[in-house]
């Protein structure tokens, strides 16, 4: 039987699997960040399922500020053990700061796409009639409302037409487009 017969499911169950979670990882901590309400209920069930692991780790990791670093250091190694099982199974040997570049370049990734589909998305939302209150509706808004506002001091009023989530989709892209490529680059050269 063909070894990529059994590899190609495994490889897709550690990656959507680990992606879910890293994911509902890095939304604790970006809505934690920003300040968002720990009452939403979308709040509530990222807290639920990423405290576990959190609670041993801020044992050993304290917060500086408002950052907590024990969500960033678990969504790192997290990304960490993904990648590496992933190219274990493709049958790839990375060095070690390859890998740490890699995932942390998939990481940042990440980012950006949580900022790019809930500016995306909050903009789709407030074409309809919408309530404030939702709970989508409301974490969106405090998570992209740092670079909104950022963008709402650049672009004049237009008289009355919001066009700040536009230019904000837009410098997210090119931000993503100039930072991913280089580290792409140092980890093949590290690799």
């Amino acid at each position: 039987m063909n070894s990529a017969y059994l590899a190609n499911p495994a490889i897709f169950l550690i990656d959507t699997l680990f992606s879910l979670y890293i994911l509902a990882v890095v939304l604790r901590f970006l809505l934690q960040w920003v300040g968002a309400d720990f009452y939403n209920p979308i709040s509530q069930f990222l807290v639920k399922i990423t405290h576990p692991p959190l609670k041993i780790m801020r044992r050993g990791i304290p917060s500086i500020g408002k950052i907590d670093t024990s969500s960033i250091v678990l969504a790192f190694v997290l990304q960490i053990i993904s990648d590496f099982s992933i190219f274990l199974l493709k049958g790839v040997m990375l060095s070690i700061p390859a890998l740490i570049v890699i995932s942390f370049g998939q990481l940042l990734g990440l980012i950006f796409n949580i900022f790019i589909f809930s500016i995306f998305i909050l903009a789709l939302l407030s074409w309809f009639n919408s309530s404030q209150y939702h709970a989508l509706y409301a974490l969106l808004s405090k998570l992209t409302q740092p670079i909104l506002d950022n963008c709402r001091k650049i672009v004049p009023d237009l008289g009355g037409m919001d066009i700040s989530p536009l230019v904000a989709l837009i410098g997210l892209q090119l931000a993503k487009m100039m930072l991913l490529p280089p580290l792409q680059q140092l980890a093949g050269l590290i690799g």
